[in-house]
């Protein structure tokens, strides 16, 4: 099995392919017929009727009795749908894969892949199969790899663009904000003109903003946070209004700056007064309101003359100082923040 993290690594590449000369097969196009079948007419009817037991045991006779039958693309796909019937949706997923690998012109081809997505994202929403009338392990790394099976069948397509989305949201919703920012990422990249790119880029702004760890921590995912926020504003400025995304920007130069104060704590406990200088002048210019503003006054007031020989750090203000890490080696100083 594929690690996890790969499978963003592919969902971006399939998102950023080119589609030209590898469109989705149209569902008007020349295709195999459905001819009647007696046993396939009966086992259809069967399964509408939720009597997958009786159907299967007409279905599996006629595939093994007609192999090149012109319509055992559709024995197949009624067999595809017992096996979803019964709670067996692996088996399902499979004999689906054989129906699209021997029939690409098949007018079940795109329903086939329509089932295959609803079974992906049944086992992400919790299904699990039964062994014994007893549940067996979650099936979410085998769903993820199914949605990636669903892209690479039809590049580009509709239900590609939904597989994709629906991996990210699961990232997501299950706190694997490094995969879900990654998985979004990758669907603003693949599919631009996608009505549903504003939410996308607000909730890649959220898990940038979610993996965060903390003001001891390295802020890089922060000011990807800030930067992705602001785009958002200056973008689509009726979502960022309902979303308070103003709000959450405060709320990142706080941490910003708090994390400024922490590094210039850092300076003063390690002999470095000269680099806490630094910090505190940064903290007065950039961020003149906040509590470590004056906390940074009152320290200031405190410094030896021989830490206030460097030059004040160059006028700034919060848009500026987020396109660059907080912490890192300052002036008076041959240390890095751990």
């Amino acid at each position: 099995m594929i690690l996890r993290w790969h499978w963003v690594v592919l969902f971006a590449a399939i998102a950023a392919a080119p589609v030209t000369g590898q469109e989705p097969l149209p569902a008007t196009q020349p295709a195999t017929p459905l001819q009647s079948s007696r046993a396939l007419d009966r086992s259809e009817t069967l399964l509408d009727k939720h009597h997958w037991q009786a159907a299967h045991d007409l279905i599996v006779p006629w595939l093994k009795v007609h192999p090149k039958a012109p319509d055992r693309d559709r024995g197949l796909f009624l067999l595809a749908r017992v096996y979803y019937q019964n709670g067996d949706r692996v088996r399902a997923f499979y004999h689906l894969d054989e129906l699209m690998d021997d029939f690409p012109e098949s007018r079940l081809f795109f329903p086939a892949l329509q089932l295959q997505y609803d079974i992906a994202v049944a086992y992400l929403d919790g299904f699990n199969d039964t062994f014994l009338g007893l549940p067996v392990i979650s099936m979410t790394d085998e769903a993820i790899e199914m949605l990636y099976r669903i892209q690479e069948r039809s590049p580009g397509s509709p239900l590609a663009e939904r597989a994709l989305k629906r991996t990210a949201d699961y990232y997501f919703n299950s706190s694997q904000f490094d995969l879900a920012r990654d998985a979004y990422g990758a669907f603003v990249r693949g599919y631009p003109r996608s009505p549903q790119v504003p939410q996308v880029r607000l909730r890649e702004a959220f898990a940038s903003l979610a993996e965060f760890r903390g003001s001891r921590f390295d802020a890089t995912s922060l000011i990807d946070a800030r930067a992705q926020f602001r785009e958002i504003e200056a973008q689509y400025p009726d979502l960022a209004a309902d979303a308070n995304v103003a709000g959450w920007i405060d709320r990142i130069d706080f941490d910003l700056a708090h994390k400024a104060y922490i590094t210039a704590d850092f300076y003063m406990r390690t002999n470095h007064p000269r680099g806490a200088v630094y910090l505190y002048r940064y903290l007065i210019e950039t961020y003149p309101n906040s509590h470590e503003a004056d906390l940074s006054r009152r320290a200031l007031a405190t410094m030896p003359p021989s830490a206030l020989v460097d030059p004040p750090p160059p006028p700034s203000n919060p848009d500026a100082a987020a396109t660059q890490p907080v912490g890192g080696s300052a002036p008076g100083s041959s240390e890095r923040v751990p």
